[in-house]
């Protein structure tokens, strides 16, 4: 009977979560499935938590919101994104001040298409609970720069340029297997550009993240899931500038079935969330 007793209760979980249709189960890296008061306890402690999303997935963006809610309630933070460039910090401090509203943010700043249903609900909260928020992201044409014509040509940037991208020269390792990656891209003609593009985002993250710490506080940063995803990008630059820095990593991913972690993406991030691939898209 004791022997059999395992089976019963994995019939009974299995046939519950069907049962309930959860649209997501999150995992640890590996993959034993956990549960979201180990996620926010684990955030809780940590100096960095970065969320990797998918920018379409109404759940990822759902629970990022109710963890930067629940977080904010036991720690002081900071919240930043990817998904505003850092040469709008100016007008997005302007709109957390209520010195512009939402319709001068819209005309003055280059915010994504899905800023209003994806974005807008986490600025708000930091500008009604006074937080601030990073826009740290390296201004797109110049990730178009380097895509184009290379890493060198930063160099040509003026001093005001310059301060809205991460320190140069940036270390880039084509070996990382994120990178190395994305050389096989387009039939194996891609080359050293798009990863190189990719790098100059990944440390320009890095860089306005450790420059807006905070002590005893948690920075937040919401970014596409390829960015921290396998313990690279923005969190191999952080640390290779801060190697101590608690760094604690919530990778996405989309499946047909949310029961069980597809052992490829076993170890991708310290917490894995798994979302039913038939969840609603914002676009």
């Amino acid at each position: 009977m004791k022997k059999v007793l395992p089976f019963i209760v994995f019939f009974i979980c299995y046939s519950l979560l069907a049962q309930d249709k959860l649209p997501y189960q999150l995992f640890d890296k590996n993959g034993k499935k956990t549960t979201y008061a180990k996620l926010l306890k684990s955030a809780e402690k940590s100096e960095v938590v970065l969320f990797g999303e998918y920018h379409n997935n109404s759940v990822v963006h759902w629970l990022q919101l109710e963890l930067t809610k629940d977080l904010a309630a036991k720690k002081r933070l900071v919240l930043g994104a990817e998904m505003i460039e850092a040469d709008n910090q100016k007008q997005l401090d302007q709109y957390l001040k209520g010195e512009i509203n939402q319709k001068q943010l819209d005309s003055t700043a280059r915010l994504w298409s899905n800023y209003v249903t994806d974005y807008k609900p986490l600025v708000d909260f930091a500008k009604e609970n006074k937080l601030p928020f990073i826009a740290t992201n390296i201004p797109r044409r110049y990730a178009s720069m380097v895509f184009k014509k290379g890493l060198e040509e930063l160099q040509n940037l003026s001093a005001e340029e310059k301060s809205w991208i991460a320190p140069l020269p940036i270390e880039f390792d084509l070996n990382l297997p994120g990178y190395k990656n994305m050389m096989t891209m387009q039939g194996g003609h891609a080359g050293d550009k798009m990863p190189k593009a990719q790098a100059i985002k990944d440390a320009t993250m890095a860089h306005f993240i450790s420059k807006n710490l905070q002590p005893n506080s948690v920075f937040i940063h919401f970014n596409g899931t390829y960015h921290s995803d396998n313990y690279e990008g923005i969190n191999w630059y952080l640390k290779k500038s801060l190697p101590n820095i608690a760094i604690l990593t919530i990778a996405t991913v989309e499946q047909k079935s949310i029961l069980k972690l597809e052992k490829e993406q076993f170890n991708k991030a310290d917490f894995i969330l798994v979302i039913d691939e038939d969840v609603i898209k914002t676009y």
